[in-house]
């Protein structure tokens, strides 16, 4: 799945690294190729929805290098950390060992395209900025779904369609989404508590720049 970092390139040789940045190889090249690539900070929305919920069993999709992996460990979560990269899996897990939440931490090499919950439930599913090709992330949504208990959160949060990400390449772009446009792949026995457009702030090399999060939270039916 796609990152948000990704600065878009021109030309057929520029168009295959693009695609490459869809599949598991790309990001292990990309991270193989970088000391740190995100902050390390837990995404806000991720805050904003689970500050106050009693900790449970959480799964984050497309965890990267593990930001939120650490900091919902911190608050008491028993996570499991997934992502479709096996260099990613190996920094996250490096990070959670310095910030000494390991013992609270599991991983699962798994790509959220073909996804399967195989019976695991948790009370709060999240994915930060994961991005599938042509219109993909409906069909994501549905099968992450599938592994929130009941009772239980759904969070995914993506970046809208937005002037300032002309430097990205077309699939990238395509790849963006309005919270509303996943709305399908939720099941029937899923209640919609936001489904909207967030702005927030993004540091860029030129100074900051406003943005707007794609924010999809929904809670499951306890029965």
């Amino acid at each position: 799945m796609a990152g948000h970092h990704e600065h878009g390139r021109s030309g057929a040789d520029d168009a295959q690294g693009a695609a490459a940045m869809f599949e598991p190889t790309g990001w292990d090249e990309r991270y193989a190729g970088q000391e740190r690539f995100w902050s390390g900070e837990p995404n806000p929305q991720l805050v904003a929805a689970a500050e106050r919920l009693a900790p449970g069993a959480a799964l984050d999709v497309g965890c990267g290098e593990g930001g939120d992996v650490v900091w919902l460990a911190g608050q008491g979560w028993r996570v499991t950390g997934a992502d479709f990269s096996a260099e990613g899996l190996a920094r996250a897990s490096r990070h959670t060992e310095d910030a000494g939440v390991a013992e609270r931490v599991d991983w699962w090499q798994v790509d959220a395209r073909t996804f399967e919950a195989a019976g695991r439930v948790y009370d709060l599913v999240t994915s930060h900025y994961l991005h599938a090709p042509d219109g993909g992330m409906v069909d994501v949504t549905r099968r992450l779904a599938t592994a929130v208990a009941p009772g239980g959160l759904l969070l995914v949060v993506g970046h809208a369609p937005s002037h300032e990400f002309t430097q990205l390449s077309e699939s990238h772009r395509n790849a963006m989404f309005l919270a509303a446009e996943l709305l399908p792949g939720l099941p029937d026995d899923f209640e919609p508590v936001a489904v909207e457009q967030r702005r927030r702030t993004l540091e860029r090399d030129g100074g900051p720049v406003e943005a707007e999060d794609s924010v999809l939270l929904a809670r499951r039916a306890t029965r």
